[in-house]
């Protein structure tokens, strides 16, 4: 017997409030192919039983492991190339020069998934700013899956994966070839940590940011887990720091926090600072 319209309801309930994730019903069959795994190491003999389960035990961990299976995590190298773009012409040789005195930058990768955007990040870096070499340089991804930290971590991607994204040029000179799989360089690797944080609940300590990419995310959240993201993320933000956003993601409900400044044929978002 399989789950009730009640049965999904709960679970996309589950899901809202774990993650904030918002799980539309007509993507209901997403529950039946990723929570199977998690279902049959529980112990239920199918999805329907997992939700008794869930509804009898309350377990948080299971709790949490539901989120974690429904959390989007498609990303590719160099996704939305403007963006990075945007990155190379304006936003890092801007910061670059405001921070010429300390030589230290520090970018958020916030929902960064299996890893890519943060690698993508480290080979501009390395390939168009050489004037970063011997700066103190970190990249931060978070995300609210330890599985997708534990594959970031790992620094190592399959033939389709890098397929997607990444020109070959710097897939040669960034990464090494073994077996089946691809894995990043110690370079690019020294440049970054993955940590698990989720954007709904407190942050765990972070360092101030210079740059904050929080892409293609905030479309599955609802507008009030919005706003209160934006406030952690500007607390989290030096007052000349950049804020990036995906294409079809808009900082328009926090405009007493944010505002947009056009650059490259794209745009970012600047802290509003109180008092100025």
């Amino acid at each position: 017997m399989g789950c009730s319209e009640s049965d999904y309801a709960y679970l996309r309930e589950l899901v809202l409030e774990e993650s904030a994730n918002r799980i539309d019903p007509s993507r209901n069959a997403l529950f039946d192919t990723r929570l199977k795994p998690i279902a049959r190491l529980a112990g239920a003999k199918g999805l329907k039983d997992f939700v008794n389960i869930l509804k009898a035990d309350r377990a948080p961990h299971l709790h949490r492991a539901v989120a974690e299976a429904m959390t989007i995590n498609e990303t590719s190298f160099f996704r939305d190339l403007k963006s990075f773009e945007m990155l190379r012409e304006t936003i890092l040789p801007r910061l670059i020069e405001q921070r010429r005195d300390e030589r230290r930058l520090r970018i958020w990768s916030a929902a960064s998934s299996t890893g890519q955007e943060a690698y993508s990040v480290a080979m501009l870096i390395a390939e168009h700013l050489p004037e970063l070499a011997g700066w103190d340089v970190k990249i931060i991804g978070t995300d609210i899956s330890r599985y997708v930290i534990d594959y970031a971590q790992r620094a190592r991607y399959r033939r389709l994966e890098v397929n997607r994204g990444l020109p070959v040029r710097m897939l040669l000179k960034y990464m090494a070839h073994d077996g089946e799989e691809w894995e990043i360089s110690p370079r690019i690797r020294a440049m970054c940590e993955f940590q698990y944080a989720n954007l709904c609940a407190p942050l765990p300590k972070l360092p101030v940011f210079d740059l904050v990419m929080l892409r293609n995310v905030l479309l599955y959240f609802p507008p009030r887990d919005r706003s209160y993201l934006f406030g952690d993320v500007h607390r989290q933000m030096a007052p000349d720091g950049c804020l990036i956003l995906g294409n079809a993601e808009q900082a328009e409900d926090s405009s007493d926090l944010f505002e947009v400044e056009f650059a490259s044929n794209s745009y970012c978002y600047r802290p509003v600072v109180a008092g100025v």
